[in-house]
């Protein structure tokens, strides 16, 4: 499992883009996770599923609302990680507001999740394999803190835990 000194491991992640520019086209486009975090402080928060109900009432709406916070704390960018396929994060982005806020990235396949060790079976619940809920800081695409929840928690992921972590 991923812990605090790792580095991320060497993922693509993919981004519904509503609009063309800077090299990206309409649609589903790759993020190299060791370019797009190289030389930036990243705040990455991942969860189980979009639009699933603590995830769209309060762990997304808490990283929405504190981005001035956490852009004023030093963090370039706040990264939505979850296993998706991009067109649903994209919807989802649609739906929750976080354009030019919140980047939300698809782990489609779960490699990302499983390459962190942070996978959680919802296989029982006809979800399959996710990922766990978690949140951390990233600078320079190693791990400088990690936040994990246990099974069925809100705790310790939220916006304002990390957003002391990136104070501090």
């Amino acid at each position: 499992m991923i812990k605090v000194g790792d580095t991320l491991p060497a993922s693509t992640l993919m981004e519904y883009s509503e609009v063309e520019g800077e090299g990206c086209s309409i649609g589903p486009n790759p993020v190299n996770v060791a370019t797009a975090t190289a030389g930036k402080t990243v705040a990455l928060f991942a969860l189980p599923g979009a639009f699933t109900p603590t995830c769209s009432a309060k762990h997304v709406p808490g990283y929405v609302e504190s981005f001035d916070a956490f852009k004023s704390a030093g963090v370039d960018e706040i990264w939505c990680v979850s296993v998706n396929d991009a067109f649903v994060m994209g919807a989802w982005a649609r739906d929750q507001k976080t354009g030019g806020k919140v980047r939300m990235l698809a782990d489609g396949s779960a490699d990302f999740a499983k390459s962190t060790g942070l996978t959680l079976d919802l296989t029982s619940r006809g979800m399959g394999v996710r990922s766990n809920r978690y949140s951390m800081l990233v600078k320079d695409g190693k791990v400088v803190s990690l936040n994990i929840e246990g099974p069925g928690k809100f705790e310790v992921s939220d916006a304002a835990t990390l957003l002391a972590q990136a104070k501090s």
